[in-house]
């Protein structure tokens, strides 16, 4: 991500911020009031002060008001410089109806074309892949935001009868294709400067042919970047076997939305799993959110992990251009997590606050060099 230019520098007045603010549904509102804790933290160190407009969205609005999100909400949250989401979802809620009302609405509302996931495993932290090391673990998955099978287009005909029959049509754009290449490339050019596109081209013909020629004309402008191109299937298992190959991927928006859940298995789990909707212009607010969902079955009992909400925090302060908050954040949470028997549940060395408290301390009182 690249910092808001003008935002962050130095200077004697407290430099202010509007958060939209969801917490959602089941441990949502638990993780994003220790996101919000971390925040106001950090804030004490610097000059700065977030004004937070919390907004009752997710499952319960939607059974009392039959509608996701107003019109008038959507307008309010447009107001803000970021928007935080810490999960939405009920089982009484059917499938799709948050998802597609609420959170791809937002992403195509405010154009937030490029979904943002880093995947790094921070030292002590147990990766289930016994492999990877804190070493070979640091890569960014970029995933087209807006286009894909997520448009939408598609029919359900003869409902609940044998000739019953299913359409979902993918839709990909060069315009769309290309300024999340660009954006990927644009990336690793601050980083290891390795770029991975990720596509199936070989049975995706047409698709994949428009990724593919997006591919050779941006990578001219890059040619210091390496690049790659993996097919979806193989790169479940290069991720595994090679996860130093990777730095910066690039792929369209079902692949993204897999592989980046892979990706977090290697850090460590989706309890430590961040991630941002971007959108590059700045024209709207972008969101950030933990991806674990809102994971019900645990509600109200302290067994959430908050790290991935805090670490979304962090990636909200590098975006709004407060990048050495963003990056004692992102730190102090890196030397809690090894402090937890466990990622999450009950025996993770702490509840869901005391853990968003020993973040937000270590933010205060640093432990010794």
């Amino acid at each position: 991500m690249t910092a808001r230019a003008g935002q962050g520098a130095a200077t004697d007045e407290p430099r202010s911020y509007d958060i939209a603010v969801i917490p959602g549904d089941g441990i949502g509102p638990e993780v994003t009031a220790e996101a919000m804790k971390v925040l106001e933290a950090v804030a004490v160190m610097s000059p700065m002060e977030f004004r937070f407009d919390e907004l009752p969205l997710g499952a319960d609005f939607y059974l009392r008001h039959g509608e996701a999100l107003p019109d008038s909400m959507e307008a309010r949250i447009g107001r803000a410089d970021a928007i935080f989401l810490g999960a939405v979802g009920d089982p009484a809620v059917p499938p799709g109806v948050l998802e597609r009302g609420l959170i791809l609405r937002l992403r195509r509302s405010f154009d937030q074309y490029v979904n943002y996931r880093p995947a790094k495993l921070y030292p002590g932290v147990p990766s289930v892949v016994t492999t990877v090391t804190p070493q070979t673990c640091d890569m960014v998955v970029l995933r087209e935001n807006t286009e894909g099978l997520y448009v939408g287009s598609g029919a359900y005909l003869n409902r609940g009868g044998p000739g019953a029959v299913a359409t979902q049509n993918s839709v990909s754009t060069g315009y769309a294709t290309e300024r999340i290449m660009r954006h990927g490339f644009d990336l690793a050019e601050t980083r290891r400067r390795r770029v991975a596109v990720v596509h199936k081209t070989n049975i995706l013909v047409h698709a994949g042919q428009l990724w593919l020629d997006v591919l050779e004309r941006v990578r001219g402008e890059h040619p210091d970047v390496a690049v790659d191109y993996v097919h979806v299937d193989a790169m479940c298992q290069h991720l595994l076997l090679d996860p130093g190959r990777f730095d910066v991927i690039v792929t369209e928006n079902l692949f993204g939305d897999i592989i980046s859940d892979l990706t977090a298995t290697l850090q460590g789990g989706l309890a430590v799993a961040a991630s941002a909707n971007l959108n590059p212009a700045r024209s709207a607010p972008s969101m950030f959110e933990p991806v674990h969902g809102s994971a019900p079955d645990i509600a109200g009992r302290g067994w959430a992990n908050p790290a991935a909400a805090i670490l979304s925090a962090a990636l909200m302060l590098v975006h709004l251009g407060e990048v050495d908050a963003g990056g004692r954040v992102e730190r102090a949470v890196a030397e809690v997590l090894p402090t937890l028997s466990a990622l999450a549940g009950p025996g993770m060395g702490g509840s869901t606050a005391d853990i968003g408290d020993a973040v937000a301390a270590r933010l205060v009182s640093p432990p010794p060099a």
